[in-house]
């Protein structure tokens, strides 16, 4: 990918993170009359289940200031790779999938509901192309960190 400008790096991500934030709100207001009525099937109690098991074990091995919601590292960052980190570079992406899964498999019409969920998927995709394309320059060992990890699912993704 061609190298982009620190500025030109910010405006991308706020646009990414703007737009993964609509997918998300639209997902769930689409779900909300099933959640307000309490209509609940078990998969998307497991998805949820699984975000939310996902998101703790993130936060065993990553703290909380290392973080970014936008793709481009910050500057003081360090490189995780211990806990899910071990197996996939971007549980936190894999962790919204799963939560947006859960509401996607209750909202009605659900068709309009996957359809945002495959756009959420593939803006997830781009900010984690970026993101290891602008981790790689930031730390010496991500190459090769990512030949032995996933991007979002162990062992196939």
């Amino acid at each position: 990918m061609k190298p982009f400008a620190a500025s030109q790096r910010r405006a991308l991500g706020i646009a990414l993170v703007g737009l993964q934030f609509a997918c998300l709100f639209l997902l769930g207001a689409l779900a909300w009359p099933a959640i307000a009525e309490g209509h609940i099937p078990a998969l998307a109690w497991i998805l949820a289940a699984a975000c939310v098991a996902t998101f703790l074990w993130i936060l065993m091995h990553n703290r909380l200031g290392n973080f970014n919601f936008q793709p481009a590292p910050k500057q003081q960052g360090v490189l995780v790779t211990s806990g899910p980190y071990h197996w996939i570079r971007h549980p936190m992406y894999t962790a919204l999938l799963l939560g947006s899964a859960a509401l996607a498999s209750i909202s009605e019409p659900s068709w309009a509901a996957w359809a945002i969920w495959l756009v959420l998927a593939a803006i997830l995709w781009v900010k984690s192309r970026l993101e290891e394309q602008w981790m790689a320059e930031q730390h010496a060992g991500y190459v090769a960190y990512m030949q032995h990890s996933k991007r979002f699912v162990p062992w196939l993704l």
